[in-house]
């Protein structure tokens, strides 16, 4: 008995050792796997438990323009704070309150009007293609004020009371494995989408620690935060960003008033925002920047990587409850503020040349006008005029929206626009002259129509004289006549005579020529090339352009720069267009000699006549000074000649025939009291159903030209779209020219050679 008790024992003995074995190996393959194969990643996870990240913001970069004279710099758009006002929804205990206290300090309509228009642009490009088309103009609609600030109330109501956020991202962009990872577990609320990343939907997840646990691997996070994170607590949303300083006194006042316990929930933070100190100066040029802080049109569109900068990143350890230690290590990446950059454009010649299209546009009750003003022996571009413009400060004011009052026969005039509730008012049939009305019906279903209060809403935004081509008419004249100089086939002596309309393009079948090129005041008999170009004779250029030949007219348009774009640092940059010349008939030949038939920026044909007045050398425009590095190095921009157009002869033979020009021809207008100018008219057709229009209204007018006479400092390109007072471009873009050339020299002391 005895031995058999001992064997027992002995057993027990062995089981034990052999278990406790069994358990050692089991802890020491753990610990094996925990600090050596896995040692990294325990590592990456205590890292981000102890070290807390701030992010540093990085200062957008300042857009800067010079006076000439005092070499003093001037801000067009710079740097300050406003504060953004944001809410704890787990301390708001009233959300309908507070929501219909704080609405109407909030909406702001330009902007609510500006996510709308946004929402119909999406939704046209995401139409499902089984719709109706009245399905889809309801999709299309734009609502109305009223609907927008219901929203807008609505939604801020939502967000106070929302305690539990819908949704969170839970990583950045990750491989497909572990995309394929989650869907295998097919867990709720989790989802993976297109752009490769995880998100959570708080509140369609039920075993919040059971998810946690199953996806802390894979997305990389403890299984006990992840399961707080999963929670959704919802104790930061932004309400709103860039609150004007009366709006935040009035929040500020509602946080130590009589509400105060209903809006310990609200507070504000200074943040950022970009500033137009100079308003409208030259906002064509430098654009603005959207609610997301992304640069729209112009140089804030063009440099905005640039200009934006980089982040920084402030990098505390924490303590186990989470509080920053202030021993240890501590790392700063420092922010990399934005690049500033430095214009050529000349703030007193801009804000002269802008307060000349104003005046231009009023007095010959045009539509619209632009001026580009450029530095003919550099590139540099000195002005960039256009009227109207918008201030970029409150660049959401262009969707601004008044009453149209008309009468009961016009609204029967209205013309259905593309756009459900949205008609053309015709203000002159002839010309087709027009903008746009929007029809809006309250709960009584009474009727309002509206129209933006600029007349042309967003389209102010644009910079037409780099994005917008147009057909240049004469003014194109001096091009062609250069080639035919610098070729030998004309001299400013050859001689033609003018005594009737030019016949073009024969037809065999009618025995007659399909079209008659005539002048628009007569014909004048025997002329020279002198007489032609001052006089802008249609048949004279006939002639002209029939001497030199499609191919090489096709080829010297080449070199002059109307081919290609000129790459100048703005985004949007258009290119105006020609045909081969292959396809071109004995009719075409003769309509582009005076700039018919063809389309061509404002930016392209002032670079034209730059290498006409600069001896005959084509040189690349930019707008950009220098760029001033955060790092304290600047990066200037260099003149760079592109080619030789024309012989420097054929440039001096063709700036003694634009003198003549001014002085003897059509262009008198254009002449300064004190000072002899260079320069051609230009007077464009408009079309209807392939038809050209005449008579004011009609025109495009415009006028090229430079001075001193004796070495060209500046070129001038005035364009006026539609002036009703004269359709010609010697009674209105001339005179134009005449008031800007002389405050040119006056501006550059240049003395007076009259």
């Amino acid at each position: 008995m005895r031995h058999i008790k001992r064997k027992k024992e002995f057993n027990n003995i062995y089981i034990f050792i052999g278990v406790s074995l069994f358990f050692s190996l089991i802890l020491i393959g753990r610990l094996f796997q925990l600090q050596v194969l896995q040692h990294n990643y325990f590592q990456d996870i205590a890292t981000r438990e102890q070290f807390g990240f701030v992010e540093l913001p990085a200062q957008r970069g300042d857009i800067i323009i010079r006076d000439h004279h005092s070499e003093e710099e001037f801000l067009l758009a710079t740097n300050t704070t406003l504060n953004l006002v944001y809410a704890d929804p787990f301390l708001i205990e009233d959300p309908n309150l507070v929501g219909q206290t704080l609405a109407p300090l909030l909406f702001d309509i330009e902007s609510e009007r500006e996510l709308d228009l946004q929402r119909i642009e999406d939704q046209r490009k995401n139409l499902p293609i089984d719709l109706t088309e009245e399905e889809v103009e309801e999709l299309l609609k734009p609502k109305s004020d009223e609907q927008l600030a219901a929203e807008f109330k609505e939604n801020l109501i939502t967000k106070l009371g929302q305690k539990q956020r819908p949704e969170i991202q839970l990583t950045n962009e990750v491989d497909l494995d572990k995309i394929t990872q989650v869907n295998s577990l097919g867990l709720s609320g989790i989802e993976t989408r297109d752009d490769n990343k995880i998100y959570a939907k708080p509140s369609e997840i039920g075993d919040k620690k059971s998810t946690a646990e199953k996806l802390s691997s894979i997305v990389e996070i403890p299984s006990a935060k992840l399961e707080n994170i999963l929670d959704g607590d919802n104790r930061y949303v932004v309400l709103k960003r860039k609150l004007h300083p009366d709006i935040s006194d009035q929040i500020q006042d509602l946080q130590t008033g009589e509400l105060e316990e209903n809006f310990r929930g609200i507070g504000m933070t200074e943040e950022y925002y970009r500033f137009y100190p100079e308003q409208q100066v030259a906002a064509n040029v430098v654009g603005y920047i959207n609610h997301e802080s992304i640069g729209q049109y112009g140089i804030e569109s063009s440099f905005n990587n640039q200009l934006q900068g980089k982040k920084g990143k402030f990098q505390t350890k924490r303590d186990s409850l989470g509080r920053q230690i202030t021993v240890g290590d501590s790392i700063i990446e420092k922010p990399v503020d934005g690049s500033d950059i430095v214009l050529t454009i000349d703030r007193s010649v801009q804000m002269k040349v802008e307060e000349i299209l104003d005046y231009a546009v009023w007095a010959y009750r045009a539509d619209s006008a632009q001026a580009i003003v450029m530095d003919p022996k550099t590139g540099a571009i000195l002005a960039m005029g256009h009227s109207p413009r918008f201030n970029p400060n409150t660049f959401g004011e262009v969707f601004t929206k008044v009453d149209a009052e008309f009468t009961p026969e016009q609204i029967e005039e209205l013309y259905p626009a593309p756009q459900e509730n949205q008609y053309y008012y015709y203000t002159n049939d002839v010309t087709l002259d027009k903008y746009t009305v929007f029809e809006e019906k309250d709960e009584f279903g009474n009727t309002r129509y509206l129209r933006y209060e600029n007349f042309v809403g967003p389209e102010v935004y644009h910079n037409k004289i780099i994005s917008w081509p147009y057909e240049p008419g004469s003014v194109f004249k001096t091009i062609a006549m250069a080639i035919a100089i610098d070729d030998g086939d004309v001299t400013p002596n050859t001689t033609y005579n003018d005594v009737e309309p030019v016949g073009v393009d024969w037809n065999p079948y009618t025995e007659d020529y399909d079209f008659y090129i005539k002048n628009s005041a007569g014909h004048l008999g025997l002329v020279d090339m002198n007489t032609v170009l001052a006089e802008s004779l249609n048949t004279g250029m006939t002639f002209v352009a029939k001497r030199i030949g499609p191919a090489l007219f096709y080829s010297y348009l080449e070199k002059f720069g109307f081919l290609d774009r000129t790459d100048i640092e703005l985004d949007n940059e258009a290119v105006g267009k020609i045909d081969y010349f292959e396809d071109w008939t004995e009719s075409e030949l003769a309509t582009h000699s005076f700039g018919q038939g063809i389309t061509v920026t404002m930016l392209q044909l002032a670079n034209a006549y730059s290498a006409i007045a600069n001896g005959g050398i084509l040189m690349q425009p930019y707008v950009i000074e220098e760029v001033r590095h955060d790092d304290g190095t600047i990066t200037v921009t260099e003149p760079h000649e592109i080619r030789r157009v024309i012989s420097e002869e054929t440039s001096n033979k063709m700036q003694a025939m634009l003198i003549y020009a001014v002085e003897e021809g059509v262009a008198g207008n254009a002449q300064t009291e004190t000072h002899r100018v260079a320069g051609k008219t230009g007077t464009s057709q408009t079309y209807k159903n392939g038809q050209a229009l005449s008579g004011s209204g009609t025109t495009i007018t415009s006028f090229a030209g430079f001075g001193p006479v004796s070495d060209p400092q500046f070129v001038v390109l005035v364009k006026i779209d539609k002036p009703k007072s004269s359709e010609w471009g010697s009674d209105t873009a001339a005179p134009t020219f005449a008031k800007i050339a002389s405050f040119m020299m006056d501006y550059y002391n240049i003395p007076p050679d009259k």
